[in-house]
């Protein structure tokens, strides 16, 4: 995120005197509207004056009504819509110098001089060439008598934001969009599934993603499909009989059911589509199969936008008023991007040249530089695909014995987790040992084969289950078992218990020998609290549950005016959940216990919420990690449940109601353990599946480090090691380390990346504060990235 207040600025006044315009272009995406919304509200915020440009560069060309200033309650009812409010249009007129010179007077006219895209390559490249020009067409418009207008608008700056379920945009990890997309496939084909099972049937889905394979991918990936066709990847020659081999595999082993997907681009070798009928009078001549094909079409651009798309597309939109306010004439038009959890600028022509390059890698039958073109996402996606579906396991067996258990609260992507663990144990040639009931249960491991965890990607909780309880006071009978079921490796999946558990075996060490195997700690808790982590498996579910509760709160709302909601998370003593949630959901307010809060705080906040009032936003939301929402008529805030011991949930309420009399009524919801359940986000789904792939992977290189005179003894301090999730890449922290970075009194790291982005949430929620973060997104590249194009790289 960039640091506004850099230099003794006031961010405040950054933006005055200039103007910026914001519009939407090529295909519709979920999210835009909230790249809209934090586009209007900081670049207002700073002084700047905004534009809306409605129907894209067609409006831009058009000009008149179609150039409207955008205002603060303009924006208030976009967070949680899909589409784009401000609309989008293909526009030939742009294509032209003509056009162009008509859009450079329209934006001259009225100032404007930062112009704000979100779309995808096309509408960039199209950004970027009106920017170049821009010189020559004022130098036009002197000519034609416009001296007084285009003289005070020397250079145009030009930042774009990537819209695109394809997620086809080389040098960013997610582009809006793309997370929203992959929920509405999900639950089809969860749908789906149940009646394939029914009637035992195979499934062939068509899913968008004409010249990128993302969308496909990664549903494989989150449902366990048996087979995906993409077309960054065509199947080697003889793939028929290949496929065919395994969904007969699949059946004997008892499977009722085979799905398959493919990206609407998917080809042959020889660049020859592979379609849906194709693929289903394959498997019904061959094998007999009732089979079913189903294209889904533009039912994966619609609906809400995921919890993650809002995040991302306000973290965007706030780094682009900041990167456009930062510009100077030498600047190079970029985009604002993702990478891990991290923001970052890079130059758009670097990214579209990339972005073609995959596509002539493609056409010249390059596939693994496309693959490997594509990013490093995209890449470890298509690794793990590999081994779990294009892996036979091995005649040879190890003789090691690797035992997984779930430890803490259920949440929804533990069984995600487990399934990746247990079949890449299986393919590395491990005995794979269940432990049911966390610490507890290790008195009673049982095998685990690849059959059980067939299914278990889409299921919530922990079929495994799952105890708080710690084995400080069972050590021993631990240590005894570890020896009677020769374990020498754990897999730990779970939350800060499973951190807390680990470290006490760790330190049994020195008392029980048993003790000293190789270790992994996967975080899995909806608390996200999990240190060395910047995100754990099951937050991501329960974020959208929260937002998507916070949505129906406020439609319920919706005739109702001047109501503010008072909504209860979890989370312990991590506000995670509540500022996430906040930022998604559009609150006025989360209280948590990281940021400490007093009576004048709760004070500032009531007179703020009867300032809103008094516009035509009249609804808030108040989140506890009280997140309070500002939607229409109705606030909202959002409470932590532990934020703060005086000030409870039931406290704030009454101050609410009795501060707001004549103004406002109040309401209130605990949302309580509905957070914990629920079938896995598809990020939840594809975040375990690679934790738990990776998780026994490094663990199969550690044994090799511990085997001495024919056995495993493991007491280092990088034996026992926390898998994570760190700014851009998945990283093992040893758990010695970690303890140094923990408050274990309220069981949290001491340092938390997410409180960076509590800033945007109140200055979007229209407190005048001042947003001054740790870190600047500077420009980087990624050409370097680009793999030489004389080589072949290695599958």
């Amino acid at each position: 995120m960039a640091n506004i207040n850099t230099a003794g600025v006031d961010p405040t006044k950054m933006g005055v005197g200039r103007a910026i315009a914001v519009l939407t272009s090529g295909g519709d995406a979920q999210g835009m509207n909230a790249a809209v919304r934090a586009t209007v509200r900081v670049g207002l915020y700073t002084g700047a004056k905004v534009f809306f440009v409605h129907e894209g560069y067609q409006g831009l060309v058009d000009g008149g009504d179609h150039i409207r200033p955008a205002t603060w309650e303009s924006v208030s009812m976009m967070l949680q819509l899909g589409g784009t409010v401000i609309g989008s249009a293909r526009c030939k007129d742009f294509q032209t110098r003509e056009g162009r010179l008509k859009a450079a007077f329209n934006l001259v006219k009225l100032g404007v001089t930062n112009l704000c895209v979100i779309g995808g390559d096309g509408s960039l490249t199209g950004a970027n060439i009106f920017r170049t020009e821009w010189s020559d067409l004022l130098k036009d418009l002197i000519s034609k008598g416009k001296r007084s207008e285009a003289k005070t608008s020397s250079h145009l700056n030009i930042v774009g934001m990537v819209g695109s379920i394809d997620n086809d945009f080389c040098g960013t990890d997610m582009t809006i969009g793309t997370d929203s997309a992959l929920h509405r496939i999900i639950e089809v084909v969860d749908s789906i599934t149940t009646t394939a099972q029914s009637h035992q049937r195979a499934f062939i889905l068509e899913v968008m993603g004409r010249h990128c394979g993302y969308l496909a991918l990664v549903t494989a990936l989150a449902c366990g499909a048996d087979w995906v066709f993409i077309p960054e990847m065509p199947p080697d020659d003889g793939w028929e009989d290949h496929l065919c081999r395994r969904l007969t595999e699949t059946r004997k082993a008892g499977s009722r059911l085979n799905v398959i997907i493919v990206a609407e681009g998917a080809i042959n070798k020889e660049g020859k589509p592979i379609t849906c009928d194709q693929l289903k009078d394959l498997v019904t001549k061959r094998l007999g199969y009732d089979t079913r094909a189903t294209t889904l079409g533009h039912v994966q651009r619609g609906g809400t936008p995921s919890a993650f798309d809002r995040v991302l597309g306000s973290r965007m939109g706030v780094e682009a008023v900041m990167a456009l306010l930062e510009a100077t004439p030498e600047t190079p038009a970029c985009v604002v991007s993702l990478s891990g959890n991290q923001a970052v600028r890079l130059p758009l022509m670097e990214c579209v040249q990339v972005t073609k390059e995959t596509k002539d890698a493609m056409n010249e039958g390059r596939f693994d530089d496309a693959v490997k073109l594509r990013g490093r996402s995209f890449e470890n996606n298509w690794n793990t695909y590999k081994l779990l579906a294009h892996v036979r396991p091995p005649e040879t067996k190890s003789n090691i014995n690797v035992a997984i258990l779930n430890v803490g609260a259920p949440c929804a992507g533990m069984n995600a987790a487990v399934r990746a663990a247990v079949r890449i144990g299986i393919i590395q040639g491990h005995n794979m040992l269940a432990v049911h009931d966390g610490f507890e249960g290790l008195a009673e491991e049982k095998p685990i084969t690849w059959n059980t965890v067939g299914d278990w990607t889409g299921k919530g909780g922990s079929e495994l289950g799952t105890k708080r309880v710690l084995p400080g006071k069972y050590m021993e009978e631990i240590s005894l078992n570890i020896a009677k079921y020769n374990i020498h490796a754990l897999v730990i999946i779970g939350g800060f218990e499973a951190f807390s558990g680990a470290l006490e075996m760790v330190q049994g060490r020195g008392k029980y020998e048993e003790l000293c195997i190789p270790m992994v700690i996967i975080p899995a808790t909806v608390s996200n609290n999990v240190p060395g982590s910047d995100f754990s498996i099951g937050a991501d579910t329960a974020l959208n549950t929260i937002t998507t509760t916070c949505d129906r709160i406020k439609q319920s709302a919706a005739g109702t005016k001047r109501r503010v909601f008072i909504i209860e998370t979890m989370g312990g003593y991590c506000g995670y959940l509540a500022t996430v949630a906040g930022l998604s959901a559009g609150a006025d307010a989360a209280y948590i216990y990281e940021e400490r809060f007093g009576i004048r705080d709760l004070e500032r906040n009531v007179e703020h919420l009867v300032e809103k009032m008094k516009t035509t936003v009249k609804r808030g939301l108040i989140l506890r990690f009280v997140i309070q929402f500002k939607h229409l008529s109705t606030n909202m805030s959002c409470r932590n449940e532990n934020c703060n011991s005086n000030y409870t949930t039931d406290f704030i309420f009454n101050l609410y109601s009795e501060e707001g009399k004549g103004v406002f009524d109040c309401r209130k919801n605990v949302l309580g353990h509905m957070q914990q359940g629920g079938t896995p986000t598809p990020f939840d789904r594809n975040f375990a599946t690679k934790m738990g792939a990776k998780a026994v992977l490094w663990l199969t290189e550690k044994l090799k480090e511990c085997y001495r005179h024919g056995r495993i003894f493991a007491n280092t301090l990088d034996s026992a090691c926390v898998l994570g999730m760190r700014k851009r890449g998945l990283v093992l922290q040893p758990l010695a380390e970690l303890k140094e970075e923990t408050d274990f009194e309220h069981r949290i790291p001491k340092n938390q990346w997410w409180l960076k982005l509590r800033p945007i949430m109140k200055i979007l929620a229209k407190y005048q504060i001042s947003l001054d973060t740790s870190e600047h997104a500077l420009m980087e590249h990624v050409i370097s990235k680009k793999p030489p194009v004389h080589m072949t790289l290695t599958k």
